[in-house]
């Protein structure tokens, strides 16, 4: 798959999110405070920071895993409901920092699971298999191998999730992701552990998604990736948003170079803060895990 990246579409339409003063406390532990941020149709935004910003939590409070202590989430001018297989219904997708496929599972039946918030047939129609579950089926199925010839899976449609690299794991997510027919993709980490071939053709391909009319939030730490990516990055450090702009005037700004480098700025908190900040979002994900581990509800989460 090729695709001209040369320039970038000025976003022009509708704001699709909307995320005002969300703050998200775990105890009296304040992981996010008072964020804002919007991306709007068309739009590719960046969100970067060091480890231990926040920029997964924020993730969470957008797509229904955390509910925010404070502020609200706003998609398409709607509130969000706090429910994760909700948010994905409402037109959000997203994928994770650890992939998450269904390994024993092929790469189609994989992208078919994301197409659940989109099919209409329901218990009686799956026990019955008449016509109508039947007419669906094939319909997600024609959709799932257009998803698949999108990102270049099409001849392993029949392999299982786990025999492919790690690369094209990647891309199956975000494949999976898709299905739902989202107007809003986040991406946590797309670029993990790639080469750099893997993180060129990454970068393609959201360019692609963005041709396609989706608008996308992509958290990164490769700078180059993401600064020659987006239309808009913004930056949290500690749980706050310390700057949001195009690329020239973040990787000009010295309170995110002495962020990078470590260097305390006014009102940081020490590392005794950071890491109980840490081990409550650690706690939260495992209690989370334990409470939305049945079956079939990967895709929602």
């Amino acid at each position: 798959m090729t695709t001209d990246t040369t320039t970038t579409v000025a976003p022009t339409g509708e704001r699709v999110l909307d995320a005002r003063g969300v703050t998200m406390r775990f105890g009296g532990l304040t992981a996010v405070r008072d964020v804002d941020l919007h991306v709007n149709a068309g739009e590719i935004v960046g969100l970067i920071g060091p480890n231990g910003a926040g920029k997964t939590t924020f993730f969470n409070c957008l797509t229904g895993l955390y509910i925010p202590t404070e502020g609200e989430v706003r998609y398409k001018d709607k509130v969000l409901p706090p429910k994760s297989f909700k948010v994905t219904a409402a037109g959000i997708a997203r994928t994770f920092q650890n992939i998450r496929l269904f390994g024993n599972m092929t790469v189609l039946e994989n992208v078919l699971v994301g197409r659940h918030t989109r099919t209409k047939e329901g218990f009686w129609s799956a026990v019955l298999r008449g016509p109508g579950f039947h007419k669906a089926e094939a319909a997600s199925r024609e959709r799932a191998m257009e998803l698949l010839e999108f990102i270049g899976l099409e001849n392993k449609a029949d392999h299982l999730a786990r025999n492919l690299p790690y690369g094209e794991q990647r891309k199956l997510e975000i494949a999976r992701a898709l299905a739902s027919e989202p107007g809003l993709l986040l991406l946590d980490e797309p670029t993990a552990g790639m080469n750099p071939q893997e993180t060129r053709a990454t970068e393609e391909l959201v360019f692609a998604i963005r041709d396609k009319g989706i608008a996308v939030l992509v958290i990164e730490h490769d700078m180059r990736f993401i600064f020659n990516l987006c239309d808009r990055v913004a930056v949290l450090v500690q749980g706050e948003k310390l700057v949001e702009g195009d690329s020239a005037t973040v990787q000009g700004d010295e309170r995110v170079v002495a962020a990078y480098l470590g260097e305390p700025f006014e009102n940081a908190p020490g590392d005794e803060e950071i890491a109980e900040v840490e081990a409550a979002e650690a706690h939260a994900d495992s209690a989370d895990t334990t409470t939305d581990a049945a079956p079939g509800k990967e895709n929602d989460r």
